[in-house]
């Protein structure tokens, strides 16, 4: 297979950086940053594009610098010395100063919001830093590998030709690619201490193993299977363990809940229930929201709040002693439990459980012309059908959290086409030294 010498131009979503082949293909090289001249092996040759590895870094870029953790990639010495040490698959920036990957993650929301979205100079704000460029994670998440021993799933692209075929199993495919590590600086204290404490025996029947951390750094160790049949663990440690099968928690050791406290409000969340991962940065995110519903006063009263994919609470429970009815709607079961508790001093709350896109197109005619929306979908982004219903329901001021820039920017087209202008998007890094961005637009009718 032949080699190829190429120039990086730019950092894509993904966590690749994009240079051109000579037949003026894309080409997406993990571990490369703008600037750079690589000598690459194509891992994937598509029609239209390509992905490549580094076998070495003719003249790298002003910017790089040293990972902090042993795992991180170092690809091959300038002068093809050595072979690189290949990465766990959890950070993809830790070879960039972090001031540059905060530019970074504002450059690539823009550009998404401009080729998807089709949305002219979007207004990008600067990216609203993590106290914590490290130890920030509240929730990490682990896989085993063969031989019982804690790691990280490593996305790594098979050799062109190469697959792993149909007749292997997700969960093999994933244990396959499972890499164990010694080191990790991205969860909280608590969890930092803790985890390499745990031992599991070979082979044993768990998908994934994760740790939480809350208030008083409590610990909750949740074990999940896709057997019914709870694991056999011995854990000294005075922490929660909690079994989770087809999303039913059975309780092991302790507590099937923990207590995340946010700008002084306590948040129960139990096992199987989302929550953002950095917490300062989860704070961040409320104060900003407050700030920016604050400047598009409603005159109209009594005044209702919709919050979709609400989860646990998180912002409606600041909100709800501002106005006359909140409304929330979740999916998640153990979520919507956690919200009742979460808001049970409030007797202005409203939640159904289900589907956004099943229960908003039914509440239509209820709440047409709401003064204020709070969309936080999970990563594919507002269904169709709820974003038909939102429009149809016609909030002046939306306000959208999203985890993934290209459905942020398919989701603004629509909003944009059905009547709203894109006022603002902010992004947070809740997840410093990957590629991850989350953020908060705001749109107004």
């Amino acid at each position: 297979m032949p080699d190829y010498e190429i120039t990086l131009d730019k950092l894509t979503y993904g966590g690749e950086a994009m240079g051109r082949l000579q037949d003026g293909r894309a080409v997406f090289v993990p571990f490369g940053l703008p600037g750079e001249t690589v000598r690459i092996r194509l891992t994937e040759d598509k029609k239209n594009f390509a992905r490549g590895e580094i076998l070495q870094i003719l003249q790298s870029s002003s910017d790089r610098i040293e990972p902090k953790c042993k795992h991180f990639h170092r690809p091959p010495l300038p002068k093809g010395e050595g072979l690189g040490v290949r990465a766990c698959g959890g950070c993809h920036y830790q070879h960039l100063p972090y001031e540059k990957q905060l530019l970074v993650k504002a450059d690539i929301l823009r550009d998404q919001l401009q080729r998807i979205g089709k949305i002219e100079n979007p207004p990008v704000q600067p990216t609203v830093a993590s106290p914590e460029q490290w130890n920030y994670r509240n929730h990490v998440q682990f896989h085993l590998t063969d031989d019982g021993k804690i790691g990280y799933v490593f996305h790594s692209p098979l050799p062109v030709g190469e697959g792993l075929g149909d007749v292997l199993s997700l969960s093999k495919q994933v244990r396959d690619h499972v890499r164990a590590i010694e080191e990790c600086h991205l969860p909280e204290p608590a969890i930092q201490d803790f985890w390499r404490e745990l031992q599991f025996e070979s082979k044993m029947n768990l998908e994934r193993v994760s740790l939480r951390s809350g208030m008083d750094d409590d610990l909750m160790l949740i074990l999940e299977s896709n057997t019914e049949e709870t694991p056999e663990l011995e854990i000294e440690a005075d922490i929660s363990v909690v079994h989770i099968y087809e999303d039913h928690p059975v309780v092991i050791a302790g507590s099937d809940s923990l207590t995340i406290q946010i700008l002084g409000k306590n948040f129960r969340v139990s096992a199987p229930s989302f929550f953002q991962v950095n917490t300062r940065m989860a704070e961040k995110m409320v104060e900003h929201l407050q700030i920016q519903l604050s400047n598009y006063p409603i005159t109209n009263y009594p005044t209702t709040l919709l919050d979709l994919y609400c989860g646990v609470g998180l912002f409606s429970k600041f909100f709800a002693p501002k106005f006359t009815k909140v409304i929330g709607i979740e999916s998640s079961p153990s979520a919507c439990d956690d919200f009742v508790f979460n808001l049970d001093e409030f007797e202005n709350v409203e939640l159904y459980e289900g589907a956004v896109e099943e229960i908003l197109p039914a509440l239509v005619g209820q709440i047409a012309n709401l003064p204020y929306m709070i969309a936080d979908p999970p990563r594919a982004g507002i269904d169709k059908h709820a974003l038909d219903a939102i429009l149809q329901i016609n909030p002046q001021v939306i306000a959208y959290i999203s985890c993934d820039p290209s459905t942020l920017a398919r989701d603004a087209a629509r909003l944009i086409k059905g009547g709203y202008t894109l006022q603002q998007v902010t992004p947070f890094d809740l997840f410093p030294q990957t590629y991850h961005i989350e953020s908060i637009s705001i749109f107004e009718r």
